[in-house]
């Protein structure tokens, strides 16, 4: 290839990127509502149906009560909301049934999740491809380890004690993802962590960020490309047709 076509590639990934984000709102629901159908596809008409029979029943409660003029247009913006709602978690769903059981699906969730929190993925591992993934937010450290439970148990104590070295009396939390005993699907692991009562200030979270640099990493990465089974899976996004 020549140098000219080589620079023209990246240009033409760029455009194609760039109609893919400007793809109307429309566009897009359609594109996430086809991930939802397949996966269930009993979800759809829930959604449609949940919002449809909380229009119908608002239109009869306006129809019978004289309110007819105020309980319709209420109507439409709840059956509206309703759907919304609905859809928006079966959409999750969907996202976390996508990645459940890939190597570093917990790093995934936790990158994805709202609010101010600095996540370093793999801070430590074994050989087996256990590994424990770092987040740090107003709740403090956590931790999130995936693997077998009985490895993992000395793994993430070891990072623990590592962590407590600088980060003194923060709170260091534990969680190893997967589905078996003791352990939480990553379908529940943002819930769980957001759920987590706010203990540290921003000033305290920018501190223990600069400490946590300091520490030196336990995980040596291998020279030369990373191979794609043990690449860190990204959300699933539709792709257009």
């Amino acid at each position: 290839m020549s140098r000219k076509s080589e620079a023209a590639a990246p240009a033409a990934n760029k455009e194609a990127a760039a109609d893919l984000a400007s793809a109307g709102r429309l566009k897009q629901i359609r594109m996430v509502a086809g991930l939802i159908h397949k996966a269930n596809p009993r979800a759809m008409p829930i959604v449609i149906g949940s919002g449809v029979a909380t229009l119908v029943i608002l239109v009869v409660v306006g129809l019978l009560t004289n309110f007819a003029a105020f309980l319709i247009p209420l109507g439409v913006l709840l059956g509206v909301l309703v759907s919304m709602i609905l859809f928006g978690r079966f959409a999750q769903s969907t996202q976390y049934s996508a990645i459940e059981g890939q190597p570093g699906a917990a790093a995934a969730v936790l990158e994805n999740m709202r609010g101010s929190w600095t996540v370093t993925p793999a801070v430590s591992a074994n050989r087996n491809m256990d590994v424990v993934h770092r987040a740090v937010g107003k709740p403090g450290v956590i931790l999130v380890g995936e693997g077998s439970p009985s490895r993992l148990a000395g793994l993430l104590a070891a990072e623990k004690k590592r962590v407590s070295r600088v980060a003194y009396e923060v709170p260091i939390i534990e969680f190893q993802v997967g589905t078996e005993e003791g352990q939480v699907p990553i379908s529940k692991l943002q819930r769980k962590i957001m759920r987590l009562p706010r203990q540290l200030k921003p000033e305290a979270i920018s501190d223990l960020n600069h400490r946590l640099k300091a520490l030196q990493p336990t995980l040596q990465a291998p020279k030369g490309p990373i191979p794609r089974s043990a690449r860190q899976p990204k959300m699933p996004r539709p792709k257009a047709r």
